[in-house]
């Protein structure tokens, strides 16, 4: 039995009629091409990544692809605060955590944070053949089921940060929020800044208001991604973690909270004219 190009215009219109007219539809719809075409983008270039292995550079293009895609389904990001980048020393840069979508946000920070490398849950290595690309661009994999494992990885990664000038990127809330306020930090990302005596860097992403899992909601919004000024560490001690953590996270709450109200009345705007 054939299909002929009537029954399949007929498809395709019935499809872009439930994807226009259903948000459950065109969530999954939209989550669906988010993923598939973030494979395509860390796979195809493996080939050229062996060449230079571990390399932050092997992420830059897909990064460059993940910008672009990512403003096709609409979710677009204005970066702030470039002037505090120094990219002349290295540092722990905390980021709130909200979707898989902040694999966007990682796309417009690796060209300008400088010797970029992501801290990941070990799972994502196995993830064939994205880990396989992760790996390539120097994603550092730790196993959250073994404390004590994932802090040693990760302060013999920290000597990256004065030997190479790397930038060590976290999720402080070690997993997805997406509420109104930050979850509490854990403590893994302090013990690296205060071990390599660098900086904190605090990104701030403003609440996904065009996403809503719960209710399978997928919109078109403007997101403010803001770069903070440093946060030295030097002369600070384990006994001081706890104060630190408290100041940075108060920070980065009231950040925020500013940049969340601000999205939320540039998305209002634009749906009014």
């Amino acid at each position: 039995m054939t299909t002929t190009n009537g029954e399949l215009l007929g498809l395709a219109f019935m499809a872009f009629f439930i994807i226009t007219f259903s948000s459950t539809a065109r969530y999954y719809v939209k989550f669906l091409c988010f993923i598939l075409f973030s494979v395509v983008c860390a796979v195809g270039p493996i080939p050229f990544m062996l060449l230079r292995p571990r390399d932050y550079r092997n992420a830059l293009l897909p990064a460059y692809l993940c910008r672009k895609f990512g403003a096709i389904l609409g979710a677009s990001f204005e970066v702030r605060g470039k002037e505090n980048i120094n990219q002349q020393h290295g540092g722990v840069v905390l980021m709130n955590h909200q979707s898989a979508l902040d694999l966007i946000v990682l796309a417009y920070l690796w060209p300008i944070i400088g010797r970029a490398t992501v801290v990941a849950k070990r799972e994502v290595l196995y993830m064939i053949p994205f880990g396989t690309a992760s790996w390539l661009w120097g994603t550092l994999f730790i196993d959250r089921n073994n404390r004590s494992l994932a802090r040693t990885t990760i302060n013999k990664e920290s000597k990256a940060i004065n030997d190479k000038h790397a930038k060590i990127l976290f999720f402080p809330e070690g997993t997805r929020g997406n509420g109104d306020s930050l979850l509490p930090f854990k403590k893994g990302s302090f013990h690296v800044a205060i071990e390599s005596q660098g900086f904190i860097q605090p990104v701030v992403i403003s609440k996904y208001h065009f996403l809503n899992s719960k209710a399978k909601i997928f919109n078109r919004g403007k997101n403010i991604i803001k770069i903070l000024p440093e946060i030295p560490c030097a002369g600070l001690s384990k006994d001081d973690i706890l104060p630190l953590m408290d100041r940075v996270y108060q920070q980065m709450q009231t950040e925020y909270d500013a940049l969340s109200d601000e999205s939320l009345a540039i998305n209002n705007l634009s749906k009014s004219l």
